[in-house]
């Protein structure tokens, strides 16, 4: 059985790991000439722990990747929620860069022979399993996954109706050196509030040792502090404790709007849809990615072993989809609501993705590891 797939982002990746895992010759096609991730840093609950467990990333993602002692909220200088994670708490939640990430998974996916083309731009896909890329080749494959992010050309050329909604905020996301913000509480990732006299967020996230991700939230309407380069100044009176850092951004970052994208279906025949092309979500729950390689790595395991894929892909979405509508729905209700400014709430509402044993994983193997870390 062969792949075809538009995109080498994290669920492109995945989907091919775990097809080659099972047998599957895999083909991954991306439009950019150099394999990298885009963006700053990147959380990754024990979800997405355990799907880089069963594609063979684990061990060299947990190197060097942070794992903050606590998880705290402060609104206007008060604590207002701490819960502390990792180790032998039952929260489990790793923090890294986005490269630091996307590296471990890229060269599993050389090790087990999958081939990656650059500079290859997929443009459309038919349901009888056709790619088709911007050079005017038609690939056949028996499968073919559209994982080529928010504004899929792949997942558009179906059809398929897209509903997309944008909210209230967005954020600067900004990678910068920890400038002495180190040991003691600066270890924990902990996440700031201000509502007076403006709303700012800025989610404080040890990424490795010498670097800090800063999720920098501010409302649509306040061009003044959404606007880059960033006016450190804004910043630094509403924050006064991260000036350092803040100062050291510099022209540094990128604004996006916070959105969610949902669609009727995530498959038409023979092509499937995953990742952001089909389920993009704020960031408010740190799930895009979780979410996203969960269902990479469940699409190979209910296609493997049947021919039958149209039907596979259907039994694929019924099994997965509940769970990626719910955390998608709760984090557009954070986004919408702000309710992360009174603190987060630690429940099964918020993080019954972040528990989850993703389809296709050994968790017996996976536990056994955690626990000797």
């Amino acid at each position: 059985m062969h792949a075809e797939i538009a995109g080498a982002g994290f669920a492109g990746l995945t989907a091919a790991i775990a097809l080659r895992r099972r047998g599957w010759t895999v083909r991954v096609h991306e439009k950019d000439p150099e394999l990298r991730a885009f963006g700053a840093g990147i959380y990754i609950w024990e979800n997405g722990l355990r799907v880089l467990h069963a594609i063979g990333a684990y061990d060299d993602v947990l190197r060097g990747a942070h794992q903050a002692p606590a998880y705290e909220s402060r609104r206007d200088g008060e604590m207002v929620s701490f819960q502390p994670v990792n180790g032998a708490h039952p929260y489990c939640v790793l923090t890294m860069t986005r490269q630091h990430l996307y590296a471990p998974i890229l060269a599993s996916a050389q090790r087990e022979g999958v081939e990656i083309v650059t500079s290859s731009e997929a443009t459309a896909a038919e349901p009888d399993g056709i790619l088709c890329l911007a050079d005017g080749r038609r690939l056949k494959a028996d499968l073919v996954i559209a994982a080529d992010g928010v504004r899929s050309p792949t997942r558009d050329s179906l059809g398929l109706p897209v509903a997309r909604r944008r909210y209230q905020d967005g954020i600067i996301r900004v990678l910068v050196e920890r400038s002495g913000l180190a040991g003691g509480a600066w270890d924990h990732v902990i996440d700031f509030w201000a509502f007076s006299p403006r709303v700012l967020r800025i989610l404080y996230t040890p990424c490795e040792d010498d670097l800090l991700y800063f999720a920098m939230m501010a409302p649509l309407e306040d061009a003044a502090a959404n606007t880059l380069p960033l006016d450190p100044a804004i910043w630094t009176k509403a924050f006064p404790m991260l000036a350092p850092a803040i100062d050291a951004i510099g022209a540094r970052g990128r604004y996006d709007v916070y959105e969610t994208t949902r669609l009727d279906r995530w498959s038409v025949g023979r092509v499937a849809i995953v990742g952001d092309s089909a389920h993009a979500m704020p960031p408010t729950l740190a799930q895009g990615a979780g979410c996203a390689m969960m269902n990479a790595l469940s699409l190979a395991e209910i296609v493997s072993g049947t021919t039958d894929i149209p039907d596979a892909l259907q039994r694929w979405e019924s099994r997965e989809r509940a769970l990626t509508d719910h955390t998608q729905a709760r984090a557009a209700e954070l986004a919408h609501t702000r309710e992360l400014g009174s603190g987060m709430k630690w429940d099964d509402v918020g993080l019954r993705a972040a528990h989850h044993i993703p389809t296709g994983s050994n968790p017996d193997g996976f536990a056994r590891r955690h626990e000797r870390r």
